[in-house]
């Protein structure tokens, strides 16, 4: 293994002949990055420094410790196929985990997705009053999975204006601004084309009172105008909003279908994100640690992928008027999964 020598460790020399070999102490060159990302982070709080750098790795040990649950609901359901095809049984095991940690990650992402959505953020600071116009109109929500966000959304209609038991936005001057008589949410596309997901995301609606506000689309992102791929049509240039996420890290090629959800967008609509992405502060140390982390990260959540510069792809789609996004401003330099959440406004 290769070594360098750390003199300050050194010995004093018991001896001043010009002849003798004093002890070095040595540690791994190896080391030396995270010796140096520690040192980045001693002006920071340590504790959660040190969580920064491994949380991820707990999130991933999580994930591996579902492998069990999946290989026994592929054995007990006889799809012995999938044990030896990585992808399907890596797919089995990552719906294991989503299920048991996707609602506590719902509650940890609510506080900062909530003021988005109401246009209440400001270059990464929530703030009291809007900035940007709250989710209205004809809506598309990107990735919608099985309904983790659709009670939130449902709190942006007429529906979630009523006693459903929906998530509401925060303040009443805020909840009036919810009616779809008076600028609200009217439509919503959930796109998901996972079969199983599209299907438990059916019965979501269905559980809130949704039906004839929230239609399931059941294709990827590229064929949604397409009425030969899908009972239905979404043409470029009908939507009001698009909801994104936690979504894009995972979508097959990223920048091609970023371009194809700018087109559906009209002019002067709005695109409200909230998107782990690429690593762009604390230097290169940190970079090269997210793609460390990232390399097997990606195995076993479902193809997220931890290194996209989701934003600037965004940006790269077309004119904004308006771009209101940055990252959390309670988001530490060192965060190895930095986020950004905001709205932007097509032009």
């Amino acid at each position: 293994m290769l070594t360098a020598p750390i003199s300050a460790l050194s010995p004093s020399s018991s001896s001043s002949s010009s002849s003798s070999v004093p002890r070095i102490a040595t540690v791994p060159i190896l080391l030396l990055p995270n010796l140096i990302i520690l040192t980045m982070g001693l002006k920071e709080d340590v504790g959660n420094f040190a969580m920064a750098m491994i949380g991820p790795w707990i999130f991933i040990s999580m994930a591996v410790a579902h492998f069990p649950q999946a290989f026994i609901s592929i054995v007990s359901s006889g799809q012995y196929s999938k044990l030896f095809s990585p992808s399907e049984f890596l797919a089995v095991a990552f719906g294991k985990f989503w299920g048991t940690v996707g609602p506590e990650i719902k509650e940890d992402f609510k506080p900062r997705v909530v003021p988005v959505l109401e246009g209440r953020v400001r270059d990464g600071k929530i703030v009291q009053e809007p900035v940007s116009e709250p989710i209205s109109g004809v809506v598309m929500e990107v990735g919608a999975g099985s309904g983790m966000w659709t009670d939130v959304l449902a709190g942006f209609t007429a529906v979630g204006s009523s006693d459903s038991g929906t998530d509401r936005p925060a303040s009443n001057l805020r909840r009036r601004k919810t009616d779809a008589s008076d600028g609200g949410i009217t439509k919503i596309y959930g796109v998901e084309p996972n079969e199983i997901s599209a299907a438990s995301l059916r019965t979501r609606v269905n559980d809130l009172g949704l039906d004839g506000i929230y239609e399931v689309v059941p294709v990827g992102i590229e064929e949604v105008t397409d009425p030969t791929a899908w009972n239905g049509e979404i043409p470029e240039g009908s939507l009001d909003c698009i909801v994104c996420v936690c979504c894009l890290c995972s979508i097959p090629d990223q920048e091609k279908n970023i371009q194809y959800l700018y087109k559906l967008l009209k002019p002067g609509g709005r695109w409200y994100i909230h998107e782990h992405v690429k690593v762009t502060r604390g230097g290169i140390l940190l970079s090269l640690y997210q793609a460390y982390v990232g390399f097997f990260h990606g195995m076993v959540m479902g193809g997220c992928q931890l290194r996209r510069s989701t934003l600037q792809n965004i940006l790269a789609a077309g004119p904004f008027s308006e771009v209101n996004v940055g990252q959390p401003t309670d988001q530490a330099g060192y965060e190895v999964i930095p986020w950004v959440m905001g709205v932007l406004k097509k032009k």
